[in-house]
């Protein structure tokens, strides 16, 4: 009996545990969207913004960064996510110079925000899960910082 009781105390520890882990890397996981034009994000423990979105109706994690030009999807998530892989191009990363295929994301939702005809970019060298949110989206919305909050505000464009 005192077996099954600290198994389940380690249990409860560790369900309680992962979950402030969790909120902690990824504090925008389970976005509360509220009706409008705007979202409040939250910067994670190594200071990006992490945050759900779809690409094509598939969910997936985006990581907001304004030094990319256009949205970059790892390679190995372009067939789930229905790309089709376009002409090679040359795309100028912090690791240097890579070769990657040019794309047009069909659909692209995050908060309250959702685009069509997307430019992005396949990109072989990227082994994570997480997709760059660059500027050919960013460029559709207004951003303010302001210690670690991010506003994204839409510009009312069309």
């Amino acid at each position: 009996m005192a077996l099954v009781a600290s198994l389940l105390v380690l249990g409860m520890f560790y369900l309680y545990f992962e979950n402030s882990l969790q909120a902690r890397d990824n504090p925008n996981r389970q976005l509360q969207i509220a009706p409008g034009t705007e979202l409040v994000l939250k910067r994670s423990r190594d200071g990006h913004y992490i945050f759900p979105g779809t690409i094509n109706g598939q969910p997936v994690s985006f990581l907001l960064d304004t030094g990319a030009t256009l949205v970059s999807v790892p390679a190995h998530l372009a067939d789930e996510l229905g790309l089709q892989a376009g002409a090679y191009q040359q795309s100028l990363t912090a690791n240097g110079t890579v070769t990657t295929r040019a794309t047009r994301l069909d659909a692209l939702a995050f908060g309250p925000f959702h685009l069509s005809g997307v430019p992005a970019s396949i990109n072989p060298g990227m082994r994570g899960d997480q997709i760059l949110l660059g500027m050919s989206v960013l460029k559709h919305l207004e951003f303010t910082q302001r210690g670690d909050t991010l506003l994204l505000r839409s510009l009312g464009e069309g």
